[in-house]
């Protein structure tokens, strides 16, 4: 039957289900579909903090939300319009985030007497008019997918079931025009090596699809033309493989072999299995036996002229906060990148927060300052990664990275750079003695006030390394208490150095504006967002993002002076806020979010035109 099209310029979808139902995957499918149809798009994995929970149960749903439209978009989208929920729970945790007006797509199968219970209800939300403000299609999708799969050698009743999830993206595909070659051929080459269960997924797809376009209750399916895009070879990329990219990049750029070592602990461990898939390009990776070893291999490596990088979320870098304080003492580039996540201790370890920027900061004995880099979007970790780098090897320092869960999950689509325009990381090793006499200084400086690297084994440069305080260029182990302070301040002005490599704090300014609204890390977009929508409504707003957190920007302080009102949302208690008002004496106002969920942009619009 022939069916309507209407055009939609955006749309936000949200697939909901227990955390065995596979939605992290019909979302992923999803996003690589739509990807490859040019549509711009945001995505919002939101992953169960219990490993495994009871089925059923609220604390066991798992959710993947992507936004996707023809023109540009800044956030995975506040409201979803359309709910997929495969189960009572699904639809109960996601139900209060769903628009007005909202479509859902239940899995009518699923909503049991056992599993209603589960959930919390007294009656079943799809008969009881409790829905009855929303478009609501009852599908039997349980039922249809065996259906589907009935007959398919080797395949079991419970392998049947669990392609519920792949019926509910063929459907969803129909509905919104998505291609669906693209999710075939991933089916084929994914199990490839299991023709029953490549049967049975495939069937399953097909089954959702066809069912969308014979269906009389779905009448009209939708469309969104892609969004226009600089020309170029775009893919989807998340925050870590971004990442992963980035530290590859520099590691080829600079010529150093990269020596990855870490401890596994979420969401920071995919970095490591992401860097495990490319060898080709040198690298080794170990997986320790906890964080403090990891962060002594990384030391190792750099003092024998590797690039060494660790990773790890707020509880493993307090384990590595040491033998970092040794790095910064023995002054050798090291990266440590902190993927974020919701604490303090265990907390909510899948979900999002910027809660370790004072951890960064001061998280370590003695004064041991060093620079401090904050990714903004899943692809620039792509440039921060570099520019973490390029500030380790230039200034002979650790340098921690900030991610976070938000970044290191969510995707969006990525223009490939042009790697020739990638500026070389020079390492300049140490190749001959520099002392007047023919010996060697470990520990005489250069203009950037960093200090030789000098590989083990050059002849003519053996030096000592240790934890115990250096003399002034010699290198040798020193207890005097006037040459522990010029090392101290030497040690800090080389990091505070790293500013002059900076450009001027880019500000969104708009004339008239007498209020800024400042921001660092993932929070980017859904800033950015909010104060489109605050200048539609005729406030006149400035806007800007730290990229380095420090040193700061030279120039912050008469940014920050030049408005009237300073606004700082940060998704922790006010982290960033404080160090403002610390080194600005700015008395900037404070918005936070500590709900383990990125702001939304309507949030962040409530609370500039409050604060405004």
């Amino acid at each position: 039957m022939t069916k309507a099209v209407e055009e939609r310029e955006r749309v936000v979808v949200r697939f909901a289900g227990d955390s065995g139902d596979g939605m992290q995957l019909a979302g992923s499918r999803f996003t690589d579909a739509t990807a490859m149809l040019g549509n711009d798009l945001a995505t919002l994995p939101d992953f169960p903090a219990e490993i495994r929970a009871p089925a059923g149960t609220l604390h066991g749903v798992s959710a993947f939300q992507i936004h996707f439209a023809s023109r540009d978009i800044l956030t995975p989208g506040d409201h979803p319009n359309v709910l997929v929920a495969m189960n009572p729970a699904a639809l109960k945790t996601n139900l209060g985030a769903l628009e007005k007006g909202g479509t859902i797509v239940a899995n009518e199968d699923a909503f049991t007497d056992n599993n209603l219970r589960k959930a919390g209800y007294a009656a079943n939300p799809l008969e009881d008019g409790s829905l009855d403000d929303y478009q609501l299609f009852r599908v039997p999708m349980t039922t249809m997918t065996v259906r589907a799969t009935e007959g398919i050698e080797g395949i079991m009743p419970k392998d049947q079931q669990r392609t519920k999830n792949v019926f509910a993206l063929g459907l969803l595909s129909w509905m919104y025009g998505r291609p669906t070659e693209i999710t075939v051929e991933w089916i084929e080459k994914k199990f490839a090596g299991n023709p029953g269960i490549r049967d049975a997924n495939l069937n399953a797809f097909r089954a959702g699809y066809n069912f969308g376009e014979t269906a009389e209750l779905l009448a009209v399916h939708y469309e969104v033309k892609p969004a226009p895009v600089e020309p170029g070879t775009y893919r989807n990329i998340n925050g870590t493989s971004a990442t992963a990219m980035g530290l590859i990049a520099a590691s080829v750029k600079s010529g150093l072999r990269m020596v990855y070592a870490s401890y596994p602990i979420t969401p920071a461990s995919e970095l490591l299995h992401e860097l495990s898939r490319h060898k080709r390009f040198g690298i080794r990776t170990m997986q320790a036996e906890d964080e403090i070893a990891a962060a002594g291999m990384v030391v190792g490596a750099a003092f024998g002229g590797s690039l060494g990088v660790t990773a790890s979320s707020g509880p493993g870098l307090d384990l590595k906060a040491e033998t970092i304080g040794l790095g910064v003492m023995l002054e050798l580039p090291m990266v440590i990148v902190d993927v974020q996540r919701a604490g303090p201790s265990t907390g909510m370890p899948t979900k999002t927060e910027q809660g370790d920027l004072m951890l960064a900061m001061y998280g370590r004995h003695g004064e041991s300052p060093l620079p401090i880099v904050a990714a903004y979007t899943p692809g620039q970790c792509f440039d921060a990664a570099i520019e973490a780098v390029r500030i380790a090897v230039k200034y002979r320092t650790p340098v921690i990275l900030l991610t976070d869960t938000f970044l290191a999950n969510s995707s969006e689509p990525w223009r490939l750079p042009d790697v020739s325009q990638i500026p070389p990381i020079d390492p300049n090793f140490a190749t001959e003695p520099n002392g007047e006499d023919g010996s060697f200084l470990p520990y005489l400086r250069d203009e950037n006030l960093a200090r030789p690297w000098a590989i083990p084994g050059t002849p003519g440069l053996r030096h000592r390394i240790g934890g115990l305080e250096k003399q002034h260029e010699t290198g040798n182990i020193s207890y005097d208490p006037t040459n522990h302070a010029l090392m101290t301040r030497l040690r800090a002005e080389k990091v505070a150095k790293v500013a002059d490599d900076m450009p001027p704090l880019e500000v969104d300014h708009e004339d008239g504006a007498e209020v800024l609204v400042l921001g660092w890390g993932s929070s980017y977009g859904s800033i950015r967002a909010a104060v489109r929508r605050v200048r539609m409504k005729g406030k006149k707003v400035a806007s800007a993002h730290l990229f380095h957190l420090h040193p700061l920007p030279h120039d912050l302080g008469d940014v920050l002076r030049s408005y009237r009102k300073v606004i700082v949302p940060e998704m922790n208690m006010g982290q960033l806020v404080k160090i403002i008002r610390a080194e600005y004496l700015v008395d900037a106002e404070s918005v936070t979010k500590v709900e383990g969920l990125p702001f939304f942009a309507d949030e962040l619009e409530a609370a500039i035109l409050e604060h405004a």
